[in-house]
């Protein structure tokens, strides 16, 4: 039986005994920052691995789940909206007669616990009844009683809502006294208390946290009524609210004078620096279509990584599982050790425990401790993104740690880890790199993209264009998109700035499965180039 039909049956379980809404309840704000103490979990998690193995399995695992999240919303000189959410339970999971079960509970009693575990395993054995090869684990150590928590300086939800609306509300004013038509600015908080049992002998209490201020702003031609919009530049981050009040020199400034951000943001510069931009787009000339030598910054080339590699390179995918959903692979196991993925400098890696990343925890939902590992080295494809029911298959001998639910009440499966381009390994710096192009547009932010099935064929915008005639840069074109065939891509990789340039972008909000669910993942690199590329023009019309 494939995941997708464990997962349908599986719901079953979960509908009869609660149905959460996608966020929770709305609470207090003081409400975020309480916990459940940790004896407690462990006593629910022991009730729930007794009757599991009481009634039959041959596995559990146990996983009790505290999900807060916040989120602030403003526009110009108004409060849309704030909202602060959280969803408690449990899930468990479980082997029986060779096959998974799950079931969930908002009861958080050792007699519910209970109950939810016993409903799992009898799952488990109707799944038995039409599966025709048991699960196979890959071995998970024992860990005895561990925790790990997101290295925050300053808890985002510690910080009063009035200092948050503040915040936003002089950015926005900051956006529209230098030029904007409109803003809007928003604050994202997440924090994931989770706590993990098995009867492999582990019990896992890990704390993480994450933040993403997102911006839009807009520039009106009132001439015209043509418009112009530029977003943020700062990334979501696995941090605390010490991301918004940090060192103020993590900064990267480009050979033009545009700012990006590294592990600060000051959201007051950018919004300022984005409505002068916005502005300068309105003025800009279209792109001239043809081939050109693409500079991407790691603003734009991060969501380009999760496309083109992070998802092509989940072995699910490859081996089918999401076919009904968001699709296959071009990278089918026959590939592995033989496609030339890139170039020879291209070197990209898997890596759940890069400081910073979104991604970032200690042990994942299987309660396997993350690594890093290659997927492409030195151009060639080595190896997929693979959890403890898959190993086996790639000839594995353990997990690579990458297995996630977004609640407590979804069962665990193969998520994409933080996945990087490696940083070049002789010094180059952004301006080096563009002295050395004759003909080329470099390209700031992420914006919108398409992409097929198997993740081969794509074309991606950006945020800000700028022409390179002779190793300068010249000017901002609008209306600029590439198009890429993903090996030919990564291909045309002709050189990457060194370590000093590698930043992190990424998403809160990557989705996958049925019924579907999200995750938070990082993708790090520095600027990139890539010779021949071809660049078409997006306007509706170049008049």
């Amino acid at each position: 039986m494939q995941r997708r039909d464990f997962l349908a049956l599986g719901g079953l379980g979960i509908g009869g005994l609660v149905l959460p809404s996608v966020f929770g309840r709305a609470i207090a704000a003081d409400e975020l920052v309480t916990t459940i103490d940790v004896a407690t979990k462990k006593r629910l998690a022991d009730a729930a691995l007794q009757a599991a193995t009481g009634s039959g399995a041959s596995y559990c695992d146990v996983r009790i789940g505290r999900y807060l999240r916040q989120f602030v919303m403003t526009r110009e000189d108004k409060v849309q909206n704030v909202v602060n959410t959280e969803s408690t339970g449990v899930g468990v999971r479980v082997i029986a007669n060779g096959a998974w079960g799950f079931a969930a509970t908002n009861t958080l009693t050792d007699d519910g616990v209970a109950e939810a575990a016993r409903q799992a395993t009898a799952i488990a054995r109707a799944n038995a009844k039409i599966q025709t090869e048991p699960v196979r684990l890959a071995p998970a150590p024992s860990l005895g009683e561990v925790s790990w928590r997101t290295p925050i300086r300053k808890n985002s939800m510690d910080v009063p809502v009035k200092d948050k609306v503040d915040l936003l509300l002089g950015v926005n004013a900051a956006a529209l006294g230098a030029g904007a038509s409109f803003v809007n600015s928003m604050m994202f908080l997440v924090n994931e208390q989770k706590y993990f049992a098995s009867t492999d002998g582990s019990y896992i209490d890990q704390d993480v946290h994450r933040i993403w201020v997102p911006m839009t702003v807009t520039a009106i031609d009132k001439t015209s009524g043509k418009f112009r919009t530029r977003a943020g530049l700062s990334s979501p981050m696995g941090m605390g609210y010490e991301y918004l009040d940090g060192d103020a020199s993590q900064k990267y400034v480009s050979p033009n004078g545009v700012v990006n951000y590294g592990t600060s943001y000051d959201m007051r510069e950018d919004a300022i620096a984005a409505a002068k931009q916005a502005q300068e787009k309105l003025r800009a000339p279209s792109v001239k279509p043809g081939r050109y030598d693409l500079v991407l910054d790691p603003s734009n080339l991060w969501l380009t990584i999760h496309e083109n590699v992070g998802h092509p390179l989940e072995l699910d995918r490859v081996l089918g599982y999401e076919a009904n959903y968001a699709g296959t692979s071009f990278a089918t196991l026959d590939k592995r050790g033989n496609l030339q993925y890139g170039s020879d400098i291209v070197t990209l890696f898997a890596d759940k425990t890069q400081p910073g990343s979104l991604g970032a925890v200690a042990y994942d939902d299987e309660g396997v401790p993350t690594k890093r590992w290659d997927l492409v080295r030195d151009g060639t494809l080595v190896d997929y993104q693979t959890i403890r029911d898959q190993a086996h298959i790639v000839g594995k001998t353990e997990s690579d740690g990458c297995c996630y639910a977004d609640s407590w009440s979804s069962v665990q499966f193969q998520r994409m880890a933080n996945v990087s381009l490696a940083a070049g390994r002789t010094p180059l710096t952004v301006a080096e790199m563009i002295r050395d192009v004759e003909d080329g547009i470099y390209i700031v932010g992420d914006g919108s993209f398409s992409i097929d099935q198997q993740r081969y064929n794509a074309q991606f915008g950006g945020q800000l264009y700028y022409e390179i005639r002779n190793g300068e840069i010249t000017g901002m074109v609008e209306d600029v998109a590439y198009q890429i065939r993903t090996p030919e891509f990564w291909g045309a990789c002709a050189a990457i700035c060194d370590e000093r340039d590698y930043r992190l972008g990424g998403s809160f909000f990557d989705g996958k499965g049925q019924p579907s669910q999200v995750s938070a993942v990082s993708h790090g690199s520095a600027t990139t180039r890539f010779n021949g590329i071809n660049i078409i023009n997006t306007a509706r019309s170049l008049g």
